[in-house]
């Protein structure tokens, strides 16, 4: 009877499971429904605001629906070209009184993604509308938008830093030592440094020069951007001597800031408001609001992409290169490859523009994708590369089949190159008494085996097709570039690269953004770049997706930035993540790697889903 009565409740358990699963759903597509109707939110007229509470990317990673409704939201992602456009749209539309950034707790960007929205909000500038940035402390990238405002204001009781790229990375040769797991790795570049944690305790001296002219190079152009901004802040000064000024102050950073002209004003959240109030009044249906605001995702919406005349192509390639199929904000090989074909077969494309902003990743996902990318160069399509951020590695794999690359001078690309990383653990069980044995019918019955340790001959084969991989890199890119071999092979060698001297060495053609590479692919249609429109090949947000994105808009929890000390906590955490996402990697990695390590450090803060749920887990076992 007992049973039975078991049996019973968990059927009713099942049940009201599903009723409630199925009203969410109903509930979910109903609100989805309710704020997308259009013209439900008029734009009334007041300021701008760009609330810039995450990262600026190039494709955001698909939010998961229930999670968000569940309040386990993670750091906001703002699509690049949306945040372009509405600072583009705000210059000439009367309705924008005034132009507010947001920058208590901006994630970063790219140098590349960066120095394009700089521009656009110094274009705004230029128009003679204010333009006001607010921070409790900038970040680098934070204040490489700020020095284009006009009045640049900051909490008193907070503060700035300038840091510049570089840092410490972590190297787990030690602990693997330790715990007695035996690295095999395979690689060809002698700047191929994404290995070198696994393999070294410190970095290479190759690979130190490397980063260190890479990152100077970034720096330089960082320093000369914001010089050219705020010609009367002592920005140089500041970066020299930063415990000289501050000392001065008695200790107050953000009072050595405003002596330094790095700031124009020192006032609270509440003085701030009164300042844009002056500037864009207020919205009497409204009353409660500090000032008259216009919403960044309201205005996106009111302000979509053109649709008519020819159809250009973009095809997105943004974040790691993964093989098979996935969403948004990762490059999955097979999902890219089907976006293509599908737009070649529907959309009846004049041309394919590739904006790449990747690190790489899969030689394999990045071959599929080439491939396809072919198939639209073989029907005859103009094919023009756009780097953003960070086109390395894999990403410059992809890039191969272009009749043009247009690059900015901070993208960050290169690193041609490829790896593998296989562990084995024969010494680990040798510790605590375990011991592998068995019969083999062939030299590499069992091979490559973790447990029982590689064979040389498995080792010998491995590493030959590593080489052979990246003699196929090489030749793909003396293809394209039109170059012999050896000297692909001379800027190669997995060597990372500035956009600047990429095209000094003929890895990239122009500087240019985006929208220079929509035009060049019209102009090689033989059409008007005036009277084209981009076909984004992706896939349309569905309503899961949709809900996510609707609730988290609606959320008033007001995300606040902090001092110097909080954006170190800040730091601490990510850096924890990175280490578990990096123990995750060597333990799971799979195919052959074309990536890049030095990429990692130089544009948002990024923490994956995966490695966020990791640190969680590893934060609550040992109690913190």
């Amino acid at each position: 009877m007992k049973l039975v009565r078991g049996a019973w409740k968990l059927l009713v358990g099942i049940k009201d499971g599903l009723v409630l699963i199925a009203m969410l759903l109903f509930f979910g597509l109903l609100f989805v429904a309710l704020n997308t109707r259009p013209g439900m939110k008029p734009i009334v007229p007041g300021a701008l605001v760009l609330d810039l509470d995450g990262s600026i990317v190039e494709q955001p990673a698909e939010q998961a629906a229930f999670a968000t409704l569940s309040g386990r939201k993670g750091p906001r992602e703002f699509r690049a070209r949306d945040v372009l456009r509405a600072i583009q749209a705000a210059k000439t539309d009367t309705r924008v009184k005034a132009l507010v950034l947001d920058l208590d707790s901006f994630g970063g960007a790219y140098p590349a993604t960066l120095n394009e929205i700089a521009a656009a909000i110094g274009d705004v500038r230029a128009s003679g509308k204010p333009v006001l940035a607010y921070a409790t402390s900038y970040t680098d990238g934070g204040y490489r938008l700020a020095a284009n405002a006009s009045e640049i204001w900051m909490n008193p009781l907070g503060g700035t830093l300038f840091t510049g790229p570089g840092g410490s990375q972590l190297y787990y040769k030690g602990l693997i030592d330790k715990l007695g797991v035996n690295t095999h790795v395979y690689r060809v570049g002698k700047f191929k440094s994404f290995v070198e944690p696994f393999t070294r305790t410190d970095q290479s001296p190759e690979a130190a020069g490397a980063s260190r002219a890479l990152n100077g190079a970034l720096f330089g152009q960082w320093q000369e951007a914001v010089a050219k901004a705020r010609p009367k802040a002592q920005v140089a000064q500041f970066i020299a001597a930063p415990d000289k000024l501050i000392l001065a102050k008695n200790g107050s950073i953000a009072q050595a800031n405003l002596a330094s002209g790095l700031v124009d004003k020192l006032g609270d959240r509440a003085a701030f408001d009164r300042r844009v109030a002056q500037l864009a009044g207020v919205n009497s249906a409204r009353p409660t609001d500090p000032f008259s605001a216009i919403k960044y995702d309201a205005y996106v919406q009111a302000n979509p992409l053109p649709t008519a005349g020819g159809a250009i192509g973009v095809v997105t390639i943004a974040g790691s290169i993964m093989d098979g199929e996935g969403g948004p904000g990762t490059a999955y090989g097979t999902t890219i490859a089907n976006a293509i074909e599908r737009g070649l077969a529907t959309k009846n494309l004049k041309a394919l523009v590739v904006r790449v902003d990747s690190p790489g990743g899969s030689v394999l996902a990045s071959e599929e994708i080439r491939i396809a990318i072919l198939e639209a160069k073989n029907k005859g399509l103009p094919i023009v590369v756009s780097m953003g951020g960070l086109a390395a590695s894999g990403g410059y794999w992809v890039s191969t089949p272009a009749d043009v690359i247009f690059a900015e001078p901070s993208t960050i690309t290169g690193s041609i190159g490829i790896f593998g990383i296989v562990p084995s653990f024969e010494k680990t069980l040798a510790k605590i008494g375990i011991t592998t044995d068995g019969v083999k019918t062939t030299p590499l019955s069992g091979q490559p085996d973790v447990v029982g340790g590689i064979d040389p001959m498995i080792d010998t084969i491995l590493q030959a097709g590593i080489e052979n991989g990246y003699r196929q890199f090489i030749a793909r890119v003396a293809a394209s570039r039109r170059m012999t071999p050896a000297r692909v092979d001379e800027i190669a060698q997995g060597r990372v690269w500035d956009g600047g001297t990429a095209r000094q060495i003929g890895l990239v053609d122009r500087f240019g953004t985006l929208d220079d590479a929509v035009a060049e692919a019209a102009r090689r249609a033989k059409l008007d770049p005036g009277s084209v429109h981009r076909e984004y090949l992706e896939k349309k947000p569905g309503w899961a997706e949709q809900l996510a994105a609707a609730y988290a808009d609606r959320d008033e929890d007001e995300t606040t930035g902090g001092d110097v000390f909080a954006r170190i906590a800040t730091e601490r955490r990510g850096l924890l993540a990175r280490a578990l996402g990096d123990v995750r990697m060597l333990a799971t990695g799979g195919s052959i790697q074309a990536r890049c390590l030095e990429c990692g450090g130089l544009g948002p803060v990024e923490t994956s889903a995966a490695d966020a749920s990791l640190l969680d887990l590893f934060l609550a076992r040992v109690g913190l």
